[in-house]
């Protein structure tokens, strides 16, 4: 998957999916992911539809590039 900073990517492009062969930008749990976008500490989400979250990309890659 190529990601460009206009991208939005799904929780599994994030914390990664090894079943489905996605690697992790930024390899934590899901449980973890979620606290800390809770607490602010990661990026809040958009809502796509009543079932779809996405995170936009470009802040997904600072937040990467910061080591967290």
């Amino acid at each position: 998957m190529s990601i460009n900073e206009q991208s939005l990517l799904r929780l599994p492009h994030i914390i990664g999916d090894s079943k489905k062969g996605i690697p992790a930008i930024i390899p934590i749990s899901r449980s973890a992911w979620l606290s800390g976008v809770r607490e602010g500490r990661y990026p809040k989400p958009v809502k796509l539809g009543p079932k779809t979250t996405a995170w936009r990309a470009a802040e997904i890659l600072e937040l990467a590039a910061k080591g967290v």
